[in-house]
């Protein structure tokens, strides 16, 4: 039996905002609080955030969700989190003062230590031990380069005076009151360190890559009772923090595809499609990384994922510095005014390019211009950049699972785009599912949290399908139109000027 009184709370924390969602025991959104968050770009491909300002972003949103809902802060029975992966942090352990900007998952100013890892010959045994290709994307590289680049922290990380986290440790050390240094095994398996088979930090990579161990947070389960909240963070509460899980793996739960071979994408500032392969680590020879979705008591569910890094956020783009349209709200509408791209692609490889390519040194570029391209063209050739980019991925991961997918479920914020979600059935020629709730990140933190206290047994998750998006166009068009996406693709890969 299950305890059907109170809410659960979630904190989804993602790369341009922090939101609280509280939900209830029919999985209905009681409130919402959402704070938008700064992101710094120093210098080209460098993105950077400031880890005490998240920090103050998720108190604000805590009170804000609580007074929003006018439920009492004691009906809340625990706190699930889902959180922006691979972005690192290190703080000093007595002040809990951040020595640098945290270095955020898209940032590609780590590209050199990486080279160098690619010459020393070390892609091969890295990606056996993690699951993971070598790349500026993932934990590893940041902190080598705080350790290197920020003066005074290497001597202060040897003593033990400092510690690391990506932001699913900063938060929850921050939340118990710096009683809890901890990760979750979704979360370990970003950084580049952990190893895939045994979920434990790997000696010979920090050895390696000369990481003292003693920074690292512990590695925990997905889903557990880890600690509670210092009262006075929570209206004098110590709820229970119940869960920690990247943001999309947290989105494969929420979308519950908890059975091998299913899989989800989610169109959110990255492009992020997992299929969930059980306990099978199946290897990518196609450039997809191999992950950990979720651990449950002693039982590890595994993934395959495909991540694109700029998605959603090429819209952002448009409206910010094109200054196309005012509202993303207008895209579909534009979209389908435009009735076709007459031939533009949209390649938004800002920060270069990630599955299936791995190019960190790709130029984003639109390709096919003419004098008549109108500004419809574009916007409808950026939100079908989005798809193209899925399918690359999706191709790959039947490949590699020898699954083919059947059915893909998506979310995020660019899954609201009627035009984006059928161009990509068109495309793919499969069924797309999209859900009544699009908080799924949120809601599958909460899933997991609301398990560990038995606020929810299995049996009773649930989600009501939304709107379901069929195939309706010719497939040798679609097939020719992918084609020429792939011919826009090496052209903005063999552009590669000098900076000047």
């Amino acid at each position: 039996m299950t305890d059907k009184q109170g809410c659960i709370l979630a904190i989804d924390h993602g790369t341009t905002s922090t939101r609280a969602i509280l939900f209830d025991h029919d999985c209905r959104i009681l409130a919402v609080s959402q704070k938008e968050g700064g992101v710094d770009y120093p210098h080209p491909g460098w993105v950077q955030q400031d880890a005490n300002e998240i920090w103050l972003d998720t108190l604000a949103v805590l009170a804000d969700v609580i007074n929003k809902s006018g439920i009492s802060p004691d009906q809340v029975k625990a706190i699930g989190l889902s959180n922006q992966r691979e972005t690192s942090v290190i703080w000093d352990r007595k002040t809990g003062l951040p020595v640098c900007k945290a270095i955020v998952w898209q940032s590609r100013q780590t590209s050199e230590i990486c080279d160098r890892w690619k010459e020393a010959g070390l892609e091969d045994m890295i990606r056996q031990k993690t699951g993971l290709r070598i790349d500026p994307y993932f934990s590893a590289s940041k902190i080598v380069w705080m350790l290197e680049n920020v003066p005074g922290i290497r001597e202060r990380a040897e003593k033990g005076d400092l510690m690391f986290g990506t932001m699913d440790s900063w938060i929850v050390w921050k939340l118990t009151g710096g009683e809890q240094h901890i990760t979750d095994a979704s979360n370990a398996s970003r950084t580049m360190l952990a190893n895939i088979e045994t979920l434990e930090w790997d000696k010979d990579l920090l050895k390696l890559f000369d990481i003292p161990e003693s920074i690292l947070p512990r590695i925990v389960p997905t889903s557990q009772v880890y600690g509670t909240t210092a009262p006075y963070h929570f209206f004098g509460q110590e709820v229970p923090i119940a869960s920690m899980v990247g943001d999309q793996q947290a989105a494969l739960f929420g979308q519950l595809c908890l059975e091998k071979g299913m899989a989800k994408n989610t169109y959110g500032t990255g492009g992020f499609l997992l299929m969930n392969t059980g306990s099978d680590i199946v290897r990518s020879d196609n450039g997809l990384l191999s992950t950990v979705a979720w651990k449950i008591g002693d039982e590890v569910t595994y993934a395959l994922e495909g991540s694109t890094f700029v998605s959603g956020s090429v819209m952002k783009w448009m409206r910010d510095e094109l200054r196309l349209f005012d509202k993303v709200s207008e895209t579909a509408e534009m979209a389908q005014r435009a009735g076709t791209t007459a031939g533009v692609y949209v390649i938004p490889a800002f920060v270069g390019l990630a599955a299936p390519y791995w190019d960190d040194r790709a130029k984003a570029a639109i390709v096919g211009l003419t004098l008549g391209t109108s500004h419809d063209q574009l916007v409808r050739a950026a939100i079908e950049s989005m798809a193209y980019q899925a399918k690359d991925v999706l191709d790959c991961m039947e490949a590699d699972s020898g699954i083919p997918i059947q059915v893909l479920k998506v979310d995020g914020g660019a899954a609201a785009n009627d035009f984006l979600l059928q161009f990509q059935s068109d495309l793919c020629q499969l069924e797309v599912d999209r859900f009544k709730v699009n908080e799924l990140t949120a809601l599958g933190a909460a899933f997991l949290a609301g398990l560990a206290i038995g606020f929810w047994t299995m049996d009773e998750l649930k989600i009501d399908l939304g709107r379901k998006f069929v195939p309706n166009r010719d497939e040798k068009e679609m097939k020719k139109r992918y084609s020429n996406w792939k011919q826009a693709v090496k052209a903005c890969r063999s552009f590669k000027p000098e900076m000047v």
